[in-house]
Protein backbone atom coordinates (compact mmCIF):
# COMPACT_ATOMS: atom_id res chain seq x y z
CA UNK A 1 0.00 0.00 0.00
CA UNK A 2 1.12 3.58 -0.83
CA UNK A 3 1.67 6.17 2.06
CA UNK A 4 -1.57 8.35 1.76
CA UNK A 5 -1.82 12.26 1.90
CA UNK A 6 -4.25 14.58 2.13
CA UNK A 7 -4.48 17.79 0.35
CA UNK A 8 -6.86 20.41 1.29
CA UNK A 9 -7.26 22.39 -1.62
CA UNK A 10 -8.72 26.47 -1.13
CA UNK A 11 -10.62 26.01 2.19
CA UNK A 12 -10.79 29.40 2.23
CA UNK A 13 -12.46 32.45 3.23
CA UNK A 14 -13.56 33.74 -0.03
CA UNK A 15 -15.82 31.25 -0.88
CA UNK A 16 -17.68 31.81 2.65
CA UNK A 17 -21.10 33.23 2.00
CA UNK A 18 -19.09 36.61 3.40
CA UNK A 19 -16.97 36.11 1.00
CA UNK A 20 -16.34 37.65 -2.89
CA UNK A 21 -17.32 33.90 -3.91
CA UNK A 22 -19.81 32.24 -2.06
CA UNK A 23 -19.98 28.41 -2.91
CA UNK A 24 -23.14 26.33 -2.74
CA UNK A 25 -22.72 23.70 -0.55
CA UNK A 26 -19.03 25.29 1.24
CA UNK A 27 -20.70 24.29 4.89
CA UNK A 28 -21.18 20.62 4.85
CA UNK A 29 -18.10 20.60 2.69
CA UNK A 30 -15.87 22.47 5.12
CA UNK A 31 -17.69 20.06 7.97
CA UNK A 32 -16.58 16.85 5.90
CA UNK A 33 -13.23 18.39 5.91
CA UNK A 34 -12.45 18.89 9.43
CA UNK A 35 -13.58 15.23 9.95
CA UNK A 36 -10.93 14.13 7.59
CA UNK A 37 -8.30 16.14 8.94
CA UNK A 38 -9.02 15.09 12.16
CA UNK A 39 -8.21 11.43 11.40
CA UNK A 40 -5.47 12.37 9.04
CA UNK A 41 -4.00 13.78 11.96
CA UNK A 42 -5.15 10.70 14.27
CA UNK A 43 -3.57 8.29 12.25
CA UNK A 44 -0.25 10.74 10.72
CA UNK A 45 -1.18 11.07 7.62
CA UNK A 46 0.50 14.08 6.51
CA UNK A 47 -1.68 17.00 5.52
CA UNK A 48 -0.77 19.37 2.96
CA UNK A 49 -2.83 22.61 2.52
CA UNK A 50 -2.64 24.87 -0.34
CA UNK A 51 -4.40 28.02 -0.78
CA UNK A 52 -4.67 30.27 -3.40
CA UNK A 53 -3.51 33.97 -3.87
CA UNK A 54 -4.05 36.23 -6.74
CA UNK A 55 -0.79 37.37 -8.28
CA UNK A 56 -1.89 41.07 -7.76
CA UNK A 57 -3.59 43.09 -5.78
CA UNK A 58 -5.47 44.12 -8.30
CA UNK A 59 -7.07 40.58 -8.84
CA UNK A 60 -11.36 40.68 -7.96
CA UNK A 61 -10.89 37.92 -5.85
CA UNK A 62 -8.07 36.20 -3.43
CA UNK A 63 -6.23 39.56 -3.03
CA UNK A 64 -2.74 39.29 -1.70
CA UNK A 65 -2.92 40.45 2.41
CA UNK A 66 -6.97 40.14 2.38
CA UNK A 67 -9.14 38.22 4.54
CA UNK A 68 -10.36 35.90 1.70
CA UNK A 69 -6.99 34.40 1.00
CA UNK A 70 -6.77 33.29 4.70
CA UNK A 71 -7.15 29.35 5.26
CA UNK A 72 -11.12 29.07 7.36
CA UNK A 73 -10.46 28.91 10.63
CA UNK A 74 -12.04 25.42 11.04
CA UNK A 75 -9.73 23.85 8.81
CA UNK A 76 -6.39 25.54 9.60
CA UNK A 77 -3.09 24.27 9.36
CA UNK A 78 -1.38 23.34 12.84
CA UNK A 79 2.12 23.88 12.79
CA UNK A 80 4.48 21.44 10.94
CA UNK A 81 1.69 21.19 8.36
CA UNK A 82 3.15 22.78 4.71
CA UNK A 83 0.93 25.42 3.49
CA UNK A 84 1.72 25.41 -0.30
CA UNK A 85 0.72 29.12 -1.97
CA UNK A 86 -0.16 29.00 -5.38
CA UNK A 87 -1.39 31.27 -8.46
CA UNK A 88 -2.76 29.39 -10.59
CA UNK A 89 -5.95 26.95 -10.93
CA UNK A 90 -3.41 24.06 -10.40
CA UNK A 91 -1.97 23.37 -7.23
CA UNK A 92 1.38 21.94 -8.84
CA UNK A 93 1.99 24.38 -11.15
CA UNK A 94 5.04 26.82 -10.12
CA UNK A 95 4.84 24.93 -6.54
CA UNK A 96 6.80 22.37 -4.32
CA UNK A 97 3.39 20.42 -4.20
CA UNK A 98 4.97 17.37 -5.74
CA UNK A 99 8.29 18.06 -4.12
CA UNK A 100 6.53 17.71 -0.56
CA UNK A 101 4.35 14.83 -1.93
CA UNK A 102 7.88 13.18 -2.71
CA UNK A 103 9.49 14.16 -0.07
CA UNK A 104 7.09 12.08 2.43
CA UNK A 105 6.81 8.73 0.42
CA UNK A 106 3.47 9.21 -0.63
CA UNK A 107 2.20 8.18 -4.16
CA UNK A 108 -1.57 8.27 -2.79
CA UNK A 109 -3.38 11.44 -2.73
CA UNK A 110 -7.01 11.85 -0.84
CA UNK A 111 -8.36 15.30 -2.24
CA UNK A 112 -10.83 17.57 -0.52
CA UNK A 113 -11.32 21.64 -1.32
CA UNK A 114 -12.65 23.64 -3.35
CA UNK A 115 -13.91 24.18 -6.34
CA UNK A 116 -15.03 21.38 -7.31
CA UNK A 117 -14.70 21.99 -11.48
CA UNK A 118 -11.80 24.32 -10.98
CA UNK A 119 -9.05 24.31 -8.63
CA UNK A 120 -9.84 20.34 -7.09
CA UNK A 121 -10.01 19.34 -11.01
CA UNK A 122 -6.77 20.57 -12.25
CA UNK A 123 -5.38 18.90 -8.98
CA UNK A 124 -6.71 15.79 -9.87
CA UNK A 125 -6.01 15.51 -13.12
CA UNK A 126 -2.03 16.07 -12.14
CA UNK A 127 -1.89 14.01 -9.18
CA UNK A 128 -3.31 11.31 -11.96
CA UNK A 129 -0.89 12.48 -14.73
CA UNK A 130 2.26 12.32 -12.21
CA UNK A 131 1.38 8.43 -11.63
CA UNK A 132 -0.49 9.33 -7.77
CA UNK A 133 -3.41 7.27 -6.78
CA UNK A 134 -5.61 10.04 -6.27
CA UNK A 135 -9.23 9.28 -3.86
CA UNK A 136 -11.42 12.79 -3.78
CA UNK A 137 -14.42 12.99 -1.33
CA UNK A 138 -17.27 14.15 -3.26
CA UNK A 139 -19.08 15.00 0.07
CA UNK A 140 -15.98 17.13 1.18
CA UNK A 141 -15.58 19.29 -2.10
CA UNK A 142 -17.73 22.62 -3.07
CA UNK A 143 -18.45 24.35 -6.60
CA UNK A 144 -21.13 26.92 -7.31
CA UNK A 145 -23.60 27.64 -10.30
CA UNK A 146 -21.88 28.00 -13.71
CA UNK A 147 -23.26 29.31 -16.56
CA UNK A 148 -22.15 28.96 -20.67
CA UNK A 149 -24.01 30.11 -23.52
CA UNK A 150 -27.36 30.74 -22.28
CA UNK A 151 -27.25 27.86 -19.96
CA UNK A 152 -26.56 28.04 -16.23
CA UNK A 153 -25.82 24.43 -14.73
CA UNK A 154 -26.98 24.63 -11.45
CA UNK A 155 -24.06 23.85 -8.54
CA UNK A 156 -25.33 20.27 -7.55
CA UNK A 157 -24.94 19.24 -11.50
CA UNK A 158 -21.37 20.89 -11.97
CA UNK A 159 -20.17 19.07 -9.11
CA UNK A 160 -21.91 15.64 -10.18
CA UNK A 161 -20.27 15.91 -13.47
CA UNK A 162 -16.67 16.46 -12.39
CA UNK A 163 -17.08 13.82 -9.57
CA UNK A 164 -18.64 11.14 -12.70
CA UNK A 165 -15.62 12.93 -14.74
CA UNK A 166 -12.85 11.79 -12.20
CA UNK A 167 -14.66 8.28 -11.02
CA UNK A 168 -14.26 7.49 -14.94
CA UNK A 169 -10.30 7.96 -15.68
CA UNK A 170 -8.71 9.65 -12.59
CA UNK A 171 -9.54 8.85 -9.42
CA UNK A 172 -11.44 6.82 -6.63
CA UNK A 173 -14.58 9.12 -5.86
CA UNK A 174 -16.19 8.23 -2.71
CA UNK A 175 -17.66 9.53 0.89
CA UNK A 176 -16.01 11.13 4.06
CA UNK A 177 -18.13 8.13 6.23
CA UNK A 178 -16.90 5.59 3.27
CA UNK A 179 -13.41 6.67 3.23
CA UNK A 180 -12.85 7.09 7.01
CA UNK A 181 -14.18 3.01 6.82
CA UNK A 182 -11.31 2.01 5.34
Amino acid sequence: MHKRAVIVIDLQNEYLPTGKLPLTGIDAAVAHAVTVIAEARRTGIPVLHVRHESASNEAPIFVPGSDGVEIQAAVAPREGEPVITKHFVNAFRDTDLKQQLDARGVGEVVVIGAMSHMCVDACVRAAADFGYTVTVLHDACATLDLAFNGVTAPAAQVHAAMMAAFAFGYARVTSTDAWLAG
